[in-house]
C-alpha cells in the first residue's frame, strides 16, 4: 500500500457484520492494479462490524478501520473518513453490500478522464434494475422528483452511494447531517460539474436496512428546505485569479 495513494475509498458502515469483509475482497479485486487505499467508517457498530474488519486487515494490506466512538450517522461516517483519506480521488458506496465495487472504476475513470469538462468533481451512480421492494422504490422515485424539482441538480439518484469525486472539492462544500444525500446539489452550488453513469444494484447479502421510507422522506423535506436556503445565499465569483 502506497503512503500516497491516488484514490480513496470511503466506506460507510454500521451494524454491517456478514457484509463489509466481503466487501473489502470486492474492492481490492476491483481497483487491483491501482494506487489505492480503502477505509471503511465503523459507526459504533453493535455487532461483530469492527472485528470483521479488522480482520480482514490481515488479508488486505490497503485497508483502513476508522471506529466511531459514538454513533453519528452516515455522513459524519463518510466526511471523517474523508478527512482521514489520502486519495486526490475518493470513491464511495455503502457497507450494506448492494453497490457492487465493479463499478468503482467506470466512475473513477469518467471523473478522471483525459477529455473531461474542467469543472467536473463528481461522477455519481444511477441504480439501475433496482434490487429493492416495489414501495421502496416508488418512494425513492418520488423523493428524487421532488428533490430534483426543487434544487436542480440533475441528478436522477442521489440516494445510490456509489460515487467518484475530488476530495479538495467535496472538502469545499458546507456540511451538516445528512449532507451525503445533497452532493450533486452542493457541487453545482460551487460552480463545478457533475455526471451521472448508469451502475449496478444487488440485494443485501446480510444485516437489515438502517432507514425506513417515512423517516427518510421527512428527513430530507427539512435538510431539503436547507439546501434551499444555503443556494439561495450563494454568490458565484466566476473563479479567481492571481494578479
Amino acid at each position: 500500500m502506497s503512503d500516497n495513494p491516488d484514490i480513496s475509498i470511503v466506506v460507510p458502515a454500521h451494524n454491517e457484520a456478514g457484509n463489509v469483509a466481503a466487501l473489502a475482497a470486492e474492492i481490492a479485486a476491483a481497483l487491483e492494479g491501482r494506487s489505492y487505499e480503502m477505509i471503511f467508517v465503523d459507526d459504533k457498530s453493535t455487532d461483530g462490524t469492527q472485528a470483521e474488519l479488522v480482520a480482514a486487515k490481515a488479508e488486505f494490506p490497503a485497508l483502513r478501520v476508522l471506529s466511531h466512538r459514538k454513533n453519528a450517522g452516515q455522513s459524519k461516517s463518510v466526511r471523517n473518513g474523508i478527512l482521514a483519506a489520502r486519495g486526490i480521488i475518493i470513491g464511495t458506496l455503502d457497507g450494506d453490500g448492494q453497490n457492487p465495487p465493479a463499478d468503482l472504476p467506470l466512475l473513477i475513470d469518467a471523473l478522471s478522464r483525459a477529455d473531461a469538462p474542467e469543472r467536473l468533481k463528481l461522477v455519481g451512480g444511477r441504480r439501475a434494475n433496482r434490487q429493492d421492494s416495489a414501495w421502496k422504490k416508488f418512494a425513492s422515485r418520488f423523493g428524487n422528483s421532488v428533490r430534483k424539482t426543487l434544487l436542480r441538480d440533475d441528478a436522477d439518484d442521489t440516494g445510490c452511494g456509489l460515487k467518484a469525486f475530488y476530495r479538495e472539492a467535496y472538502l469545499r462544500l458546507p456540511y451538516f447531517d445528512h449532507q451525503h444525500r445533497f452532493l450533486p446539489a452542493l457541487m453545482k452550488r460551487e460552480g463545478y460539474i457533475c455526471e451521472f453513469r448508469d451502475v449496478g444494484h444487488r440485494q443485501r447479502g446480510a444485516g437489515k436496512s438502517k432507514y425506513t421510507n417515512f423517516g427518510r422522506l421527512f428527513a430530507s423535506l427539512s435538510d431539503m428546505l436547507g439546501v434551499m436556503w444555503l443556494n439561495s445565499r450563494s454568490r458565484d465569483s466566476g473563479g479567481a485569479d492571481e494578479v
